[in-house]
């Protein structure tokens, strides 16, 4: 790789990385993470000899290419690319980075321009799920500027709504693996739930906690965060997930009632450092959570009525919106959001 490999460095949604063409990476999967930990600098815990932020919102990398099936217009895969550990791992999806897909297909000329908005059908590999990503293309190509605002993101771009299809169970291979709404781990009652993002749901009071703590009181709390890491691990085999000791998922989220009006009050750790916000697919996940019959989310949440409903899901940052949408039986047939992309850099990178 002495000669660099093409990459397209964006903001997608809360995080950024690196986005490349499948083609242009090592078709080995070892020399590919050995590729990209050179890349992000991992593992330092400031990634200094690499491109990562030294968080894990910013090592985050997206490999698109053509499409394996009919039904989508591209093929993402997601790769966690850990900060402070060498690992790579595509166990889980990522919906903000999700958001920069669409627009770099485009600019790679892997998907025509189709309109004033042009519809990316994209299949997204790691968990085999199809979302449709609407790309704002006036004059023939991308445009990242709007009046969108997203939480945790300064000023306004371009809006890339995203709906999702058939996220239940995408992982685990249920919404609610183990077939309650409620288990019992080490003595703190769950919610084991997968609606995109494997999730382990907790009430922020079984834990002595308010939930309004901010993400830096979080990630002092060493007592906390070991013991949520023993309930994670406890909650892989339920999941059908096996051992999670070096997987990213599931998603560690503690949950306590709105203070903002919105629908329910999260803190979210991905899964060893405090979320400064909250990923999108693991917001769809508490959203759906929110609407169960029963559990530590349905106990603290104030959800509107309608078959059609908008979740404000708040997080330490401001509040994402969930828009779901219910047949008559309550149950959630689609999911959608709205997430804003910005292309900051293209070049060629090495390592």
């Amino acid at each position: 790789m002495s000669d660099g490999v093409r990459v397209m460095w964006m903001r997608g949604g809360t995080s950024k990385g690196g986005y490349f063409l499948a083609s242009e990476l090592p078709l080995d999967t070892g020399e590919r993470d050995t590729f990209l930990l050179r890349v992000m600098g991992t593992p330092d815990p400031r990634q200094i000899d690499g491109m990562g932020g030294a968080d894990p919102l910013t090592s985050k990398v997206a490999v698109v290419g053509p499409p394996t099936r009919g039904d989508a217009d591209v093929d993402y895969l997601f790769l966690q690319v850990f900060v402070d550990q060498p690992i790579v791992t595509e166990s889980q999806n990522c919906g903000n980075i999700l958001a920069g897909v669409g627009p770099f297909a485009l600019e790679r000329g892997l998907v025509p321009v189709a309109g004033q908005t042009t519809d990316v059908r994209i299949h997204m590999v790691n968990t085999g799920q199809i979302a449709v990503a609407s790309v704002a293309t006036p004059d023939g190509r991308v445009s990242y500027e709007g009046n969108a605002r997203i939480d945790g993101v300064p000023g306004t771009a371009a809006p890339v709504p995203i709906v999702f299809r058939n996220t239940s169970g995408s992982t685990c291979g249920a919404l609610l693996p183990t077939g309650n709404a409620v288990d019992e781990i080490e003595g703190v009652p769950c919610t084991l739930i997968d609606d995109g993002m494997p999730c382990v749901i907790m009430a922020a009071s079984a834990f002595g906690l308010a939930g309004a703590e901010t993400p830096e009181a979080l990630e002092e709390n060493e007592p906390l965060k070991v013991r949520l890491e023993v309930i994670r691990r406890a909650a892989g085999p339920l999941m059908n997930l096996g051992d999670v000791a070096e997987q990213s998922v599931p998603k560690m989220t503690l949950v306590s009632t709105p203070r903002r009006g919105g629908t329910i009050s999260t803190r979210s750790f991905i899964p060893h450092r405090v979320h400064k916000a909250v990923g999108v697919l693991a917001a769809v996940s508490v959203g759906t959570a929110c609407l169960l019959p029963h559990g530590p989310a349905r106990e603290v949440a104030s959800v509107p009525d309608g078959q059609s409903v908008t979740l404000d899901i708040e997080h330490p940052t401001g509040a994402f919106g969930v828009v779901v949408n219910r047949d008559a039986q309550g149950n959630v047939e689609s999911s959608g959001v709205l997430r804003t992309a910005r292309k900051l850099m293209e070049g060629r990178i090495f390592s």
